[in-house]
């Protein structure tokens, strides 16, 4: 073990080491980051794809379109009658002599087809494993005929934590509240929280409180009509005489 983000008197942290601290908060996998316009794709002709400033992660590796700037990549001319696919990779190469790292557009050209075409292979490897090449597949590239139609942006652009904490919650928690449940009897109680989940959350419940009274343990309860919203809360009362118990309850966003 060593100091990575402390003075040692010498150089000593390396990209690979700051890529790991990327990969470890950002992921591991290929993104692009919440910066500038998102690296968003401009057609500006048939044979001119401009690309909007932004940064993105591969692998734990940074890149970047300087802010109010943009850079432009060259689509070569289709085929009358054919269509074809072609991929716009950012390549990172580094130098195995010099050990000189850097990140350039390549457009990897398809094969025409006249019905059915399929993206080209690019270098699919790990920089972090060492790997001289790297390609990150950004965006494709379609064309019909010596048309370009559509430009297809292949990663996603990942929340900062601002926006993450602005979204929707992960979990949410809250209480019932003394219930007044008759003998023999149960009672329904609506619960709704406090902002929606994106998807049906997963409950969690128990009763709050304590009672010396042992008819407390012939209180029961469930839940149902889960929703982004709310669920219902049923609670069961096996006794000859009313109960009055509350609940604390957790969801948490699956």
């Amino acid at each position: 073990m060593k100091i990575m983000t402390g003075k040692t008197g010498t150089p000593h942290v390396t990209s690979q080491q700051f890529r790991q601290l990327v990969e470890g908060t950002v992921g591991q996998d290929s993104y692009i980051l919440t910066s500038g316009e998102n690296l968003e794709p401009e057609l500006q002709t048939n044979n001119l794809l401009k690309i909007r400033s932004g940064m993105m992660s591969h692998h734990g590796n940074l890149s970047v379109v300087d802010i109010g700037t943009y850079d432009e990549v060259t689509i070569a001319n289709g085929t009358q009658g054919m269509q074809r696919i072609d991929l716009v990779v950012n390549r990172y190469t580094r130098d195995e002599s010099s050990g000189i790292e850097s990140n350039t557009w390549v457009v990897i050209q398809g094969t025409p087809n006249a019905s059915n075409p399929v993206a080209p292979a690019y270098t699919e490897s790990n920089l972090q494993e060492g790997d001289l090449v790297d390609d990150c597949p950004v965006f494709e590239v379609h064309l019909n005929g010596i048309n370009v139609t559509k430009v297809v942006k292949l990663l996603d652009v990942v929340p900062n934590i601002s926006e993450l904490n602005g979204n929707l919650p992960l979990i949410q928690s809250g209480s019932t509240g003394y219930i007044d449940v008759p003998a023999n009897s149960y009672k329904d109680v609506q619960i709704k929280f406090l902002k929606p989940f994106e998807t049906d959350p997963n409950i969690f419940a128990s009763i709050w409180g304590m009672s010396e009274s042992s008819a407390y343990g012939n209180i029961n309860f469930s839940y149902d009509n889960i929703s982004k919203t709310g669920f219902t809360m049923r609670i069961y009362n096996d006794n000859t005489s009313g109960r009055v118990p509350r609940f604390r309850w957790i969801a948490i966003a699956g």
